[in-house]
C-alpha cells in the first residue's frame, strides 16, 4: 500500500488506457476533461487543472494541463510539462506517449511535424484514445491537411464503430476535402449515436451549406442551438455565425443577420467565463461578410462598440485569423496607428521563427 500512494494506482481511463494516479478525484477530473475536450464543453481547463491539483505526482495529468493552459499561459505550461517530465519514472507506456506527442506541442519551439508522427505512433498502439486523435486533426486542421486529418481517422475506426464523436472527427476531413454526400453520411451517423454531438451538428451544417440548402440548414441549426450552451465561446458564437451566414446566403431580410449577430454571437460577452477573443473572432468573421455584401453602415456602426477591445494587445495573436480580421477592423474605421502596431508586431513574431516556418509564414505577412 506504501508503494500504491508512492507511484499511483495503476487505473483504466473510459477507452482502456491505463494510467498511474492515487487519487480518485484526479481520476474523476481526467474523466470530465476527456468529456469537456471532446464536446467542446467550456469546463475542459478548469477540469484539466483540478486533475493535476489533485495529484500532482500523475504524469497524465501534467501533460493534460500543460496541453490545457499552453495559448494563455506559456509559462504555467512548461512548469507542467516538467512536471510530467519529473513523474515520467513511473509513468505506464501510454502515459509516456501522451507526453511524448504533447512535449512536441507545447512551447515557442513547438514541432508540429515532431508532433504528427508521435501521434500516428501513439494511435497505432493505442487507437481507442480519440482524446489524442482530436489533437491531432487540430494540428492537421492548422497545417492545412485533411489528407492527413483522414488518415489519422480511419487509421482507428475499425477499433471505434460505436463510439461517441468519432463519427464527426471523420465528417470534418471528408467536408474539407469535398466529398459531401460521405461528410453528410458520417455526420449523420455521430448523430444517430449522440443527437448532442455538436462537432456532427456543425458538419452537417457545413454540408448543407455547400450545397445551397440554407433554409434547410437555419432551420436544423436553430433546433440544435440548446445543446450548445455548454459549449466553449468559440464554438457556441461559430455555429451562430452559420446561422448568420445561412440566412445572409439565402438573401433573408438583414435584420436577421442583424439578430443573430447581437443576440447570439455579442451576447456571450456578457458571460462571467466568456473568452472574448474567440468571440471577436466570429463577430469579425461576420461583418466582414456583410461590409464586402456592401452593408458598410451596419457592419461600421457595430465594429465602433468593440474598437478599444481590439487594440488591446492581449488579445492579439491568439489566432492568426483573428489577428487578420482585427488588422481589417482597425483599418477600415481609420485606426491606422493601432494597425501599424499589429502589423510591426507580427513581422517581429515570423522573424523569430525558424527558416522554414519564416517562409512558410511570409503569405500571411502579404495578406496582413
Amino acid at each position: 500500500m506504501a508503494a500504491a500512494a508512492v507511484e499511483g494506482e495503476v487505473r483504466r481511463d473510459m477507452w482502456g488506457q491505463e494510467y498511474r494516479t492515487s487519487s480518485a478525484e484526479c481520476a474523476a477530473a481526467l474523466d470530465a476533461y476527456y468529456a469537456a475536450f471532446l464536446s467542446f464543453g467550456r469546463g475542459r481547463v478548469a477540469a484539466a487543472l483540478r486533475a493535476v491539483a489533485a495529484d500532482p505526482s500523475c504524469a497524465l495529468a501534467a501533460a493534460h494541463a500543460a496541453h490545457a493552459v499552453a495559448p494563455r499561459d506559456p509559462a504555467g505550461a512548461a512548469a507542467f510539462l516538467a512536471a510530467a517530465a519529473d513523474n515520467l519514472g513511473n509513468a505506464t507506456d501510454y502515459e509516456r506517449a501522451v507526453f511524448g506527442t504533447l512535449s512536441a506541442m507545447v512551447g515557442e519551439q513547438r514541432k508540429e511535424e515532431v508532433a504528427l508522427q508521435r501521434h500516428f505512433e501513439l494511435l497505432k498502439n493505442f487507437p481507442r484514445d480519440i482524446l489524442s486523435l482530436k489533437r491531432a486533426q487540430h494540428l492537421c486542421f492548422y497545417l492545412g491537411n485533411p489528407d492527413l486529418s483522414l488518415k489519422f481517422v480511419e487509421q482507428v475506426l475499425p477499433e471505434n464503430q460505436d463510439q461517441n464523436y468519432i463519427y464527426g472527427m471523420l465528417a470534418f476531413p471528408l467536408l474539407e476535402l469535398g466529398k459531401m454526400d460521405e461528410a453528410e453520411r458520417a455526420a449523420r451517423k455521430g448523430l444517430a449515436i449522440n443527437k448532442n454531438d455538436v462537432w456532427s451538428q456543425h458538419n452537417l451544417c457545413h454540408v448543407f451549406q455547400q450545397e445551397c440548402r440554407f433554409r434547410e440548414a437555419t432551420e436544423f441549426m436553430e433546433s440544435c442551438s440548446p445543446s450548445w450552451i455548454a459549449c466553449t465561446s468559440f464554438l457556441l458564437t461559430h455555429n451562430w455565425w452559420h446561422v448568420a451566414v445561412c440566412y445572409l446566403e439565402a438573401e433573408s431580410p438583414l435584420q436577421k443577420v442583424l439578430d443573430v449577430y447581437d443576440q447570439n454571437i455579442m451576447k456571450e460577452l456578457e458571460k462571467s467565463d466568456c473568452e472574448a477573443a474567440e468571440v471577436y473572432l466570429n463577430a469579425l468573421g461576420l461583418l466582414l461578410r456583410l461590409y464586402v455584401r456592401g452593408h458598410v453602415h451596419p457592419a461600421k456602426e457595430r465594429l465602433t462598440t468593440f474598437l478599444d477591445a481590439l487594440k488591446d494587445e492581449s488579445i492579439w495573436h491568439v489566432e492568426w485569423l483573428l489577428d487578420l480580421l482585427i488588422l481589417w477592423a482597425l483599418s477600415i474605421t481609420g485606426e491606422l496607428k493601432s494597425a501599424q502596431n499589429m502589423l510591426e508586431s507580427l513581422k517581429s513574431r515570423v522573424s523569430s521563427m525558424d527558416k522554414d516556418r519564416q517562409q512558410v509564414m511570409q503569405k500571411a505577412l502579404q495578406v496582413c
